[in-house]
Order: C-alpha cells, then structure tokens, then sequence
C-alpha cells in the first residue's frame, strides 16, 4: 500500500474516542479480561468496535486488544470502557497474574 494511501486511510485517536482521553471505566488494566457478551448486536458498531468485540470472542487482555486493532493503549481503554457501558463486553480483573502473563503483557506493551 503506498504512503499517500496509508495516510489516507489513517483515522486520528482522537476521532475513535469522540476526543475523551479518559475511560469511563478508570479499573481498567493492561491485564484486565474483556469477553464479549454471548450473541452481542455488531450491526450497529463502527470499525474498531465492531473489531474489538470480534477479538474478544475468547477472553482477551486490555493490553492484547490495543495491540492486535493497532491503536495507543489510552484508545483501547476508551473503546474498551464504551462497550462495557454498552453491554457488548464483560470485564474479569484478575486477582493474581502468573509469570507467563506478566511476560506477554510485558511484549504487548513493548510492541505498542
């Protein structure tokens, strides 16, 4: 894909998140689990929702979704908080993390 293209097709954060920098949710970590709901409504959603609700068919770490839509954690965390408000995603805070998680937290962040 050429340069002018990328650039074309590249949507701001900001437009994402309708300009808040801040999640409704502020409990959400980058090891916090998001699971869709069973059978959630994507016919209404917009890109990165509509992915982000996708990923987590399966339960998925904060840190994992911004990664895998390509968008700054901040962003993620916006979605995120947005369909746990919508009733599209369910959160699992985990009491205790094992070295394996810690680790792929760990590569997730360095690769944002």
């Amino acid at each position: 894909m050429s340069e002018e293209l990328e650039d074309a097709l590249f949507v701001r954060p900001f437009i994402m998140t309708g300009g808040r920098v801040e999640p409704t949710h502020a409990d959400l970590r980058l090891e916090t689990l998001v699971v869709a709901v069973p059978d959630a409504p994507l016919g209404s959603l917009e890109f990165e929702r509509r992915r982000i609700v996708a990923l987590c068919a399966q339960p998925t770490m904060v840190a994992e979704v911004a990664e895998k839509i390509g968008v700054p954690l901040g962003v993620a965390k916006v979605l995120i908080s947005d369909l746990l408000v919508g009733g599209l995603l369910v959160c699992q805070q985990p009491t205790e993390l094992p070295l394996h998680v810690l680790e792929r937290i760990r590569d997730h962040v360095r690769a944002l």
